[in-house]
């Protein structure tokens, strides 16, 4: 089974790693790193990143896997992984987005009219786009799987892996990842997190799309 995890240029490294680690050490996998180029490809926190093909080589995968990051409106702007999307989705059983990269799906035509879940900070942009947005952690319409936020990616992989592989090595995976979240704080979400702190996060976002170096991450 092929398994392409997407890389551009200021992608954010735990959407891509998340995912990684629940479906490539799956026995019947084999993971390709797919980028524009073999360039090094560095991930917004300052992370090189190998790829092991290129779109131009890449011409059909089992499952896609599209992170999002900082760069998603770079990427949208170049319109180059939504062409890629555009010609290898027919051929893959399961498409799938972390945070922004729902975008992504969304300007290849994947989610139009469909339902969709990506950033909290970015669902009207979504909507915009043509997805039916909603605020699940993951959505599964079809063969289309989205999921919200960075972290999020790991709750898709693993309802991927439950969906192409059953649920018991769904639980297997979790189990032997350790993946039971007990967070110190109760701040995930904008649905949880107390109100200034949900403003704060709003204006680094917007400061960081606005001096065009993607979402702020610092106070």
């Amino acid at each position: 089974m092929d398994v392409a995890f997407v890389l551009y240029p200021r992608m954010t490294a735990l959407d891509l790693v998340g995912p990684y680690e629940v479906l490539a050490h799956q026995p019947e996998v084999t993971a390709h790193f797919v980028a524009a180029s073999p360039d090094p490809v560095v991930t917004d926190a300052g992370l090189a990143l190998v790829p092991t093909t290129t779109f131009a080589a890449l011409d059909r995968a089992d499952v896609i896997v599209v992170p999002g990051g900082a760069g998603w409106a770079e990427v949208l702007a170049d319109g180059v992984v939504a062409a890629w999307l555009r010609a290898v989705h027919p051929t893959a059983t399961w498409t799938a987005s972390v945070c922004s990269g729902s975008t992504l799906l969304a300007q290849a035509g994947l989610l139009d009219g469909r339902p969709a879940t990506t950033h909290w900070a970015l669902r009207d942009e979504l909507a915009a786009l043509g997805a039916v947005v909603r605020t699940d952690r993951v959505v599964v319409d079809g063969s289309v799987v989205t999921g919200a936020g960075v972290s999020a990616g790991i709750d898709l992989a693993l309802t991927l892996a439950g969906l192409v592989w059953g649920d018991e090595r769904a639980r297997f995976t979790q189990l032997f990842l350790e993946y039971d979240p007990a967070p110190p704080y109760r701040a995930g979400a904008p649905e949880s997190a107390p109100p200034a702190l949900v403003a704060l996060a709003r204006r680094a976002f917007d400061a960081g799309r606005t001096a065009g170096t993607g979402p702020g991450r610092t106070w």
